[in-house]
């Protein structure tokens, strides 16, 4: 949070200046952490208590980005793009679909169909069994129209991890990693990081 902070401030700071810039990503892989936000009913998606889930290594941090509960950790890879929106020429709709649709680019450069869902934000993989399963989370956060938080795709975190609590909120809705998509062709964290900086590179570009 302090490092996102900090680059906001820099961020704000050259639109100041007269010459803005359109942002910074922030790429890392967390410890085990299950993230709270301050919507209404968000703590009741976390199913075990503070002392359960410490002995399993796992902290509860609040936190101030959009949407609900979530997990990080291990294996997963977390992106923060602190960008200007004015600059990038986008609103928060547009840039959230934005960063959708490089996530989407990045799991087709690894052969994994996926898509978006009109109802839920992030991105989804089908399944056999007809029901979509989340692969990539997102929540930001907008001041000043700088963005903070953004996205996390799980390439081959402890999936059972994600038992410890409600998802984004969705009930009923089931996670997936890469790892159980593509098996011993999982591609590893830095080519996954690697060609997300890519993605994100093609679809935030400066105004004029």
């Amino acid at each position: 949070m302090e490092l996102q902070r900090t680059h906001l401030e820099a961020v704000l700071a050259s639109r100041e200046s007269g010459s803005p810039e359109l942002g910074r990503i922030i790429l890392t892989e967390h410890e085990p952490v299950i993230t709270v936000t301050r919507r209404p009913g968000a703590q009741s998606h976390v199913l075990f208590s503070q002392a359960a889930l410490a002995a399993r290594g796992i902290e509860v941090c609040e936190t101030d980005r959009g949407g609900d509960v979530t997990y990080h950790g291990p294996g997963q890879l977390v992106c923060y793009p602190i960008i200007d929106l004015n600059r990038a020429g986008l609103r928060i709709h547009e840039y959230m679909r934005a960063l959708e649709e490089a996530v989407i680019g990045v799991l087709s450069r690894f052969g994994i169909e996926s898509r978006r869902d009109p109802e839920a934000t992030g991105v989804w993989v089908p399944r056999g069994d007809g029901q979509d399963a989340k692969i990539c989370a997102m929540g930001v956060r907008v001041r000043r129209w700088v963005s903070m938080h953004g996205l996390a795709i799980n390439i081959d975190p402890d999936m059972s991890h994600f038992g410890l609590i409600v998802p984004c909120g969705l009930a009923g809705r089931p996670v997936i990693s890469m790892k159980e998509i593509a098996g011993e062709a999982c591609p590893s964290m830095d080519q996954v990081a690697g060609l997300l900086v890519e993605e994100l590179g093609r679809v935030l570009r400066p105004m004029g």
